[in-house]
């Protein structure tokens, strides 16, 4: 779900792939799991260092440590640019919240009906399964998209960490008028989510408050390149936050 054509330059000495390069890794999901609960660690533990990669390539954590970044916002803002983008600097497996969508959501969007909350609960628990799954199996950490256009989508998330006490949900949300995101979705081919439904998602859309202390906004009105550096500051700036506060 790509919405910028402009080129990404280098960014803080990184150099983005292509978004059409980047792997989509570890979107095969069994979304039968049940929900995992990760065993507690010690301490409330982020990543080490500012988030600095580790000699075998995966994001350094301490032992148990855990954090799944949730890159959300209507049709068109991006989250698939910039979610691969940190999933690729962290050396973070990658989760594209669309391919969990059920047929039946798939149909529906394409034929511009919008989707019920009733539509939406399934897909919703899928993911977070989906990215508690990937933890289990020894990553440190998980990106994901997800549009979470109301509070009580993201509640629906929020559950992950309750029984994990050394887990960490971040929601980044990127943040676009309705007229921008329309020119941007009217830009794109083969995709079932057609320009129709932008203003849909703007009726439903319910922008995070400011008591939502796991949510970071990011502007996207900006060039490619801006947002996702801004992506991965919020993102290190996130987990120093959290460590120094793990100290005191």
């Amino acid at each position: 779900m790509l919405s910028y054509d402009s080129a990404m330059s280098s960014i803080k000495g990184q150099t983005p792939a292509s978004p059409a390069l980047l792997s989509n890794g570890h979107q095969n999901i069994d979304q039968s799991a049940s929900t995992i609960r990760l065993p507690a660690a010690h301490s409330n533990g982020v990543l080490t260092n500012g988030g600095a990669a580790s000699t075998n390539g995966s994001a350094l954590s301490p032992s148990g440590a855990h954090h799944i970044w949730l890159v959300t916002g209507p049709a068109g803002c991006g989250k698939s640019t910039v979610a691969k983008y940190l999933a690729s600097v962290l050396h973070l497996p990658y989760i594209e919240g669309d391919e969990f969508h059920p047929q039946a959501n798939i149909d529906k969007m394409s034929a511009g009906i919008p989707l019920t909350d009733a539509d939406r609960w399934d897909w919703l628990t899928a993911l977070r399964e989906a990215s508690l799954h990937e933890l289990e199996n020894g990553n440190p950490g998980v990106v994901l998209t997800c549009s979470a256009l109301k509070r009580k989508y993201r509640d629906v998330i929020r559950v992950a960490p309750y029984f994990s006490p050394n887990l960490h949900l971040h929601f980044i949300y990127l943040d676009a008028s309705e007229e921008l995101l329309l020119q941007r979705v009217m830009a794109r081919q083969n995709h079932y989510m057609g320009a129709n439904m932008v203003h849909s998602q703007f009726d439903i859309l319910e922008r995070p408050t400011k008591d939502e202390i796991d949510v970071v906004t990011i502007d996207v009105s900006r060039p490619v390149e801006n947002v996702m550096a801004d992506a991965l500051d919020k993102v290190l700036e996130t987990m120093e936050t959290i460590k120094k506060d793990a100290k005191q």
